[in-house]
């Protein structure tokens, strides 16, 4: 009998790091391809495209809640996981009204530099909160991206209010959503039982300003895709979040910065003086030692090879 390789076995663990690898990974591609999406809503406001969106997420996931039959977790839910649950929906909700106020006033870059931040955040509350332990090629990435933020936001001069909302806000969430004892479906949707029915009264107090029935049905259709196209890439990142550490989930942040620093700079022209170009460059300094550090640690992860 031939001997087997370490491809040929596969160990749980590993297994279940990498779905969530690439769960991650899907999430923050979709998060990142963003500024591409939240203009194509205008004449809708800020604050109407938020509630618009919380509003139709709870329809998105309540029918998914309904075909899958996962009703009974949410009914099950203790007061303190309901606690939790409205903490991380009010996190979320600042994060998504801030993110697209960002986008639509040309602020596509200083948002992404927001989420440039944001592992930093999950990387402190890995450590403090889950005792999550650093190696050392990771701790050398984490001190290039702290040279890097620091790069960048000198070159704005004063204090990006933008950025540490978003960074803030999506951190700590990130945090709560591993203490939530649900699955991604449910959790998500105790969520949006929380801001929901507000969302929906302010909807119902704009009256004719609502331009959801008064933009014509291309926009009727644009406001109605908000559910799907939120839901999606948080399903995913609430699904990733439970399988590898947060200081992993942290570091995969950084593909969403990534693109939308792409989309600020080469579609909408945003200003890249060449302080932000060296900041840019430092960054992806950092996503390369991780990655090689990732792929070094999951090979020695792998299991040894039997014989037989």
């Amino acid at each position: 009998m031939p001997p087997l390789t370490t491809s040929a076995i596969t160990s749980p663990e590993v297994h279940t790091q990498g779905r969530g690898v690439t769960y991650g990974t899907l999430a923050y591609i979709l998060w990142g391809l963003f500024p591409a999406y939240w203009p194509l809503l205008v004449p809708a406001q800020p604050i109407e495209v938020l509630a618009h969106r919380i509003v139709w997420s709870f329809v998105t996931l309540a029918i998914a809640v309904a075909l899958l039959r996962r009703w009974r977790p949410l009914l099950e839910l203790s007061g303190r996981g309901w606690l939790i649950v409205t903490a991380a929906a009010v996190l979320i909700t600042v994060n998504w009204g801030t993110y697209i106020y960002a986008v639509n006033s040309n602020h596509v870059v200083e948002s992404a530099l927001g989420y440039f931040i944001t592992p930093l955040v999950s990387v402190a509350l890995g450590m403090i909160f889950l005792k999550e332990r650093l190696r050392l090629a990771q701790v050398v990435a984490i001190g290039v991206v702290v040279v890097a933020v620091i790069v960048l936001t000198i070159d704005y001069g004063r204090l990006p209010a933008i950025t540490l909302v978003l960074a803030c806000s999506f951190g700590v969430y990130g945090l709560l959503k591993k203490k939530v004892p649900l699955d991604a479906v449910s959790s998500l949707t105790a969520e949006s039982i929380v801001v929901a029915p507000i969302a929906l009264v302010y909807l119902l107090t704009l009256g004719s300003a609502n331009t959801f029935t008064t933009a014509g049905t291309g926009h009727t259709l644009m406001i109605l895709s908000t559910g799907i196209v939120t839901v999606i890439p948080l399903l995913l990142f609430g699904a990733g979040a439970r399988l590898i550490p947060l200081i992993t989930m942290g570091m995969l942040q950084y593909l969403a910065p990534i693109l939308q620093f792409a989309w600020g700079v080469f579609v909408v022209h945003e200003p890249m003086p060449a302080s932000r170009w060296a900041g840019f460059a430092l960054v992806w300094l950092a996503l390369a030692v991780f990655t090689f550090d990732a792929l070094r640690n999951r090979r020695r992860q792998a299991p040894a090879p039997v014989s037989g």
